[in-house]
């Protein structure tokens, strides 16, 4: 799936004129599209040097911060909505960042690799690891360092008492709301705190 598809599909979830927190927001091109889309405002989240200079180039406000040290920076519901979009599975502490996410934000839309999709299933039954578009890296050369899954996740947020909002997956462009855990290649949570 193309980062334009997901794009429009997580944008489709954030109010207009939102104030969002973009947490590892790359080079700032889906909250550029928030902006002009969707009269949103807010900031980007990134720690590569390159991509904090991709979001200056494009106008969107960024700081420069490793989020596996938390997000002490922003107050209790600092911003309607807190964006991880291909963000949990590259950080050390998921479960603690998750609950940031919820306690600085309105509202969380997480989305990252489903590992759960049959193709996946299927490389591993074949005794490798899969190698796909949402993940199209080597084991040894991942920047990933967890997999998880649509269940692990949901599983995840009932353990952190967090209320959904919205769940389904997205596979080529396609919103997948029918047993999305083995039929989308993208997970997308959103949510609030209980």
């Amino acid at each position: 799936m193309s980062n334009t598809l997901m794009h429009q599909a997580i944008a489709a979830l954030v109010p207009r004129g939102a104030r969002v927190l973009d947490l590892g927001c790359g080079d700032g091109a889906l909250l550029a599209h928030l902006i002009q889309a969707r009269g949103c405002s807010g900031y980007g989240i990134e720690i590569d040097d390159a991509n904090v200079l991709a979001c200056v180039q494009r106008g969107v406000n960024v700081i420069q911060l490793n989020l596996d040290e938390g997000l002490a920076l922003f107050g209790d519901v600092s911003f309607d909505v807190v964006l991880q979009i291909d963000t949990l599975q590259h950080l050390r502490n998921a479960e603690v960042m998750l609950r940031e996410t919820a306690r600085v934000g309105q509202t969380g839309i997480v989305a990252f690799p489903n590992f759960g999709h049959w193709p996946n299933r299927l490389a591993v039954l074949r005794g490798r690891m899969p190698i796909t578009k949402r993940l199209p890296y080597e084991w040894y050369d991942t920047p990933n360092i967890r997999v998880g899954t649509f269940a692990d996740f949901a599983a995840l947020a009932q353990k952190n008492q967090l209320h959904m909002l919205d769940a389904f997956g997205l596979q080529n462009g396609q919103t997948v709301r029918w047993w999305p855990n083995a039929r989308a290649g993208t997970a997308v949570f959103k949510f609030r705190r209980n």
